[in-house]
């Protein structure tokens, strides 16, 4: 394993254009459960609640489970030391890019700057008729649904729901840096979810070096992955920080 995180520093320093794509396995340790898996939250809630047309025909219904998983049990989770390697790695010139499938804005909040949000980010609300922002830190969720303050239409999570388009900036930007990318560092993904998977496999066909940092194998490992770091994010992502700084 210690060799295989110098070889990984090496080819870190040694590249130009090094990008991470990152998964729920990363939040996990922030205390921020996976939806899917062993203890996903789909074993506890039916994944109807973020389904875009049952959303717009039971606002009220869906709030209260919305409010529920990604207000009540996770608003206060802070970044672990995986976030913090990786914004590191960034300030220091060594990571050009952040792709994540996470909503839960741990990267932004560790110090990342460069991050491209695949999925959306949970602490923003969008009125989809006037296409206003808010910070979810306006609202008391005590009261539920949030309106718009312009036209009292009710506010919806901005980030991606089942049936939803992914941003196009995101989705545009991280396809072009995975086809320049010569490094691409999975962290805590396991490549179920598409088309965010596709980014790293991007990558690989365009000839990038693919380091997978995850606890077990994924579906990323065997077609993908060259060097596979196997462990916590945290715990890998310390062990390389020491051998880069």
């Amino acid at each position: 394993m210690d060799l295989l995180i110098r070889e990984s520093a090496e080819i870190i320093r040694e590249s130009k254009f090094v990008m991470a794509f990152t998964g729920a396995g990363i939040s996990v340790e922030s205390g921020i459960p996976p939806f899917r898996g062993e203890h996903g939250l789909w074993n506890k809630y039916n994944p109807e609640v973020l389904d875009l047309g049952f959303y717009f025909e039971n606002h009220e219904e869906c709030w209260f489970y919305i409010r529920e998983i990604f207000y009540d049990f996770f608003a206060d989770a802070k970044p672990n030391k995986a976030h913090k390697v990786l914004a590191r790695m960034e300030k220091e010139g060594l990571l050009k890019s952040l792709v994540t499938q996470n909503i839960d804005n741990l990267h932004q909040q560790a110090g990342s700057k460069i991050v491209h949000e695949f999925h959306g980010n949970s602490k923003r609300l969008k009125c989809l008729l006037c296409g206003k922002l808010f910070s979810s830190k306006e609202f008391d969720f005590k009261k539920i649904p949030p309106r718009c303050d312009e036209d009292g239409e009710i506010l919806k999570p901005d980030f991606i729901f089942f049936g939803e388009g992914i941003p196009r900036d995101a989705y545009e930007n991280s396809f072009a840096d995975a086809e320049k990318a010569d490094v691409c560092i999975i962290v805590g993904s396991t490549g179920e979810v598409t088309p965010a998977s596709f980014v790293p496999r991007t990558a690989k066909q365009s000839g990038a070096v693919i380091i997978e940092i995850n606890p077990e194998e994924t579906m990323f490992t065997g077609p993908v992955t060259d060097i596979h770091l196997k462990g916590k994010a945290s715990e890998v992502l310390s062990k390389l920080e020491k051998e880069l700084f």
